[in-house]
């Protein structure tokens, strides 16, 4: 029996909700090792607004230094995963950090050269979000796709941000299926043998 993926995954702007957990423990139940550090110490907000402004006053150097900081304690071969704003941690390790074994970017995706440049050769990218949603950077989505060899990016129909978290409104169950399903296919590519 192959050994699973061991991944971490950030949370969106409004924390490590309910939903951010539902969707950690879908990709366990599928056998992976999930980490979910909690980069607002608690805080959950019930507005996306309210997230994003709490993040603001965080900064966002202080969102990613606690992302680095949970990371510097997991085995180096991971999957670094993110939602929106968690984005921003697991980009910047998948591509600074060695050893790393894949990257699953959902609802955002950030120009490479934010974190020192080209993404790395040989880490698997999968992306995810939204075509019209203001906050999911499709543009930037599909400029990072295009320079990654054997990237996957999937768009789907909308402007919902947030639609994998079970208990937003922004969530499409339809969608958030789908997603769940594509990331689970993307993490057994990863695991199977070359």
């Amino acid at each position: 029996m192959l050994d699973m993926v061991e991944l971490v995954l950030f949370h969106h702007a409004q924390g490590l909700t309910a939903g951010c957990r539902a969707f950690a423990a879908g990709l366990s139940a599928a056998g992976h090792t999930v980490r979910v550090p909690d980069l607002y110490e608690g805080a959950t907000f019930d507005t996306l607004a309210a997230g994003i402004a709490h993040s603001e006053r965080l900064g966002f150097d202080t969102v990613i230094e606690r992302g680095r900081r949970a990371a510097a304690v997991l085995p180096p071969g991971i999957v670094y995963a993110g939602m929106s704003l968690g984005v921003m941690p697991a980009q910047l390790l998948a591509q600074t950090r060695p050893g790393a074994r894949g990257a699953v970017l959902l609802h955002a995706a950030v120009p490479p050269a934010e974190f020192g440049g080209p993404w790395p050769p040989g880490v698997p990218l999968q992306i995810q979000t939204m075509d019209a949603d203001p906050l999911g950077d499709a543009d930037v989505a599909r400029r990072l796709a295009a320079t990654v060899e054997g990237a996957e990016l999937f768009l789907y129909p909308g402007a919902r941000h947030l639609f994998s978290d079970e208990g937003l409104p922004d969530y499409d169950g339809p969608a958030a299926a789908l997603l769940k399903q594509r990331v689970l296919a993307f993490l057994a590519r990863i695991d199977a043998p070359a």
